[in-house]
């Protein structure tokens, strides 16, 4: 089974060698006589060699018999841990700071129509008619989908920087817009207009932030974010409560405040955003006061020898739509659609659940709905650094579910009500948790950079769709049960352990197939010449379509 460790570093043959060493492992004692440990022209001083790509004949490559083990990280990777260190605190600073409030926006932005909903905006604006306010909400989710790969195509051909700059200043100006609108009509365009001007932050974000980190880092960083979002999501409802205090504030009801103020918000960040965040590891030059000559090579080498796909492909449509042919994809884009089926009800829905369910005042539901998000800061952390600690996906995840069926059979069985409210608070942390564990699940599990697009997106797109049906599981008449949620959100989760279960076997043996004929585990389609990493070992493999590096298939441990 492929070892979770990093691949072997490459090696370089004497000129007068004409032939590939095609022994087996550990057929001879350990050399490093022949290791290249030159440095490359640093990527982010504008390299004109491409990195990751061997431009050598092939006869002047020689398969390098090596372990891990044998070498110290210096002679492995060319820099000490100290300064990987150093370049991992200056990439956390800028980049999952910016991520995590992006994100956070871009919930809030949406999000405050449940909020206002409450208030008296339905009767201003004539939403309290039919369906019409529940038609808002499905409007934006069906917006966001359809445009999810296309925003998340753009980061890449427009680079981070423009891109989500561009796209938080939009929706923080559409947001802002909201709070003057007159009628249900001009509700619903802006909302269709919010849903695809926020739709690339969730997957741009989570495509950036896994070509910035080798794979066994990445669900720490997606928990960060992760954290960053439940507390100004949480603190931002406590806001909205006070906002609405201001309702005939300046002539203006307290609602039309909410969006306001959260729209002037966004905008300021958005113009922040083109100097905050940072390009792509390869584009690190690009970046505003971000990484010196040195450290952008570091950067770049330490992906690259982690899987090898630092460089995209040139950009076609085919080139990413061809990944959809790949069913694990859509296995893992089924997971976050159970996973928000659960998420949706609980984020919409806790305050309902907290008055009429659990009996508190309205007030008091708003204030308490609060807590359960801090406390999910704790889960997220501490599961994504034992994940990452022992370089595990799958039992993280199905032990996070485990918690969630547990929380809400509490909430639907229990008769006393801070049991109940217990119950809230483990169904919070688990799915909070879930998030961060499977956005690296997928992450850790594809190679190519157009792959990695699809797969943020369809994941996405998929998670979208399972709001739409969280929102409707949460039924007022079947208070204070509300059976048809509690037996769905553990039905959803049931089969989530199901389907990595399933994954953890397809993983398995494709690992030991891989293993036994030397053949790839993940294949990413190119013209190019590639460098292909099997269990320790560099070959080189000139087949068009070739791989480039084997999958970091985190299900188990080797």
């Amino acid at each position: 089974m492929l070892s979770s460790s990093t691949p072997a570093i490459k090696g370089r043959a004497p000129s007068h060698q004409h032939q590939p060493d095609f022994r087996p492992r550990n057929s001879n004692p350990l050399d490093v006589s022949n290791l290249d440990t030159s440095r490359p022209n640093s990527i982010g001083s504008r390299s004109r060699k491409p990195p990751g790509i061997d431009t050598r004949s092939k006869h002047e490559v020689e398969k390098v018999d090596l372990h891990q083990d044998d070498l110290t990280d210096i002679q492995l990777a060319g820099y000490s841990d100290e300064q990987e260190r150093h370049i991992r605190r200056k990439v956390d600073f800028r980049l999952c700071t910016i991520a995590g409030i992006l994100c956070s926006l871009n919930l809030l932005d949406s999000g405050v129509i449940s909020s206002a909903a409450v208030t008296s905006m339905p009767s201003d604006l004539g939403l309290d008619h039919g369906n019409r306010f529940s038609v808002s909400i499905f409007i934006f989710t069906v917006a966001s989908i359809i445009f999810q790969l296309p925003s998340t195509i753009a980061v890449r051909t427009f680079g981070p920087r423009i891109w989500f700059s561009f796209i938080t200043f939009s929706f923080g100006i559409i947001t802002l817009s909201t709070g003057f609108v007159k009628d249900w009509k001009q509700m619903m365009a802006l909302r269709v207009l919010l849903g695809a001007t926020s739709s690339g932050i969730y997957p741009g974000l989570s495509y950036l932030i896994s070509c910035w980190y080798p794979r066994r880092e990445q669900q720490v960083r997606f928990a960060f974010i992760q954290s960053g979002e439940v507390i100004i999501l949480a603190t931002g409802s406590l806001v909205n409560y006070g906002l609405q205090q201001r309702n005939g504030g300046a002539g203006l009801e307290g609602w039309r405040w909410m969006f306001i103020v959260q729209g002037l918000c966004t905008c300021v960040l958005g113009i922040a955003t083109y100097w905050w965040i940072v390009d792509f590891p390869e584009n690190s030059h690009k970046s505003f006061w971000f990484l010196t000559e040195e450290e952008a090579d570091m950067a770049s080498r330490r992906i690259d020898e982690d899987r090898g796909d630092l460089i995209a492909q040139k950009f076609s449509l085919m080139a990413v739509l061809v990944h959809a042919k790949d069913f694990k994809i859509w296995v893992f884009a089924c997971l976050f659609f159970m996973q928000n089926v659960v998420s949706t009800a609980l984020a919409y829905f806790v305050p309902v659940i907290l008055e009429n369910g659990l009996g508190y005042s309205p007030n008091q539901a708003i204030i308490l709905s609060a807590p359960p998000y801090y406390y999910a800061v704790v889960p997220v952390i501490v599961s994504s650094v034992v994940a990452d600690r022992f370089r595990i996906r799958g039992p993280i995840i199905t032990f996070n579910a485990l918690c969630m069926i547990t929380g809400f059979a509490i909430l639907g069985f229990a008769e006393n009500s801070g049991a109940r409210y217990f119950g809230v608070f483990l169904s919070t942390g688990a799915y909070v948790a879930n998030w961060a564990a499977l956005t690296a699940y997928q992450a850790n599990n594809v190679v190519g950079q157009w792959k990695r697009v699809f797969t943020a997106a369809a994941c996405t797109m998929l998670n979208g769709a399972g709001g739409i049906a969280g929102s409707y599981i949460v039924r007022n008449i079947e208070a204070p049960r509300y059976t048809t949620a509690v037996w769905v959100s553990i039905g959803s989760h049931i089969l989530m352990i199901s389907l990595v279960g399933v994954l953890t076997i397809y993983f398995y043996f494709r690992n030991n197939r891989a293993a036994r004929t030397n053949g790839a585990v993940e294949r990413t389609v190119s013209g190019l010449r590639s460098l292909v990493h099997l269990r320790g070992k560099l070959t080189l493999d000139d087949r068009p379509g070739s791989d480039i590096h084997t999958s970091f298939s985190l299900v188990t441990r080797s």
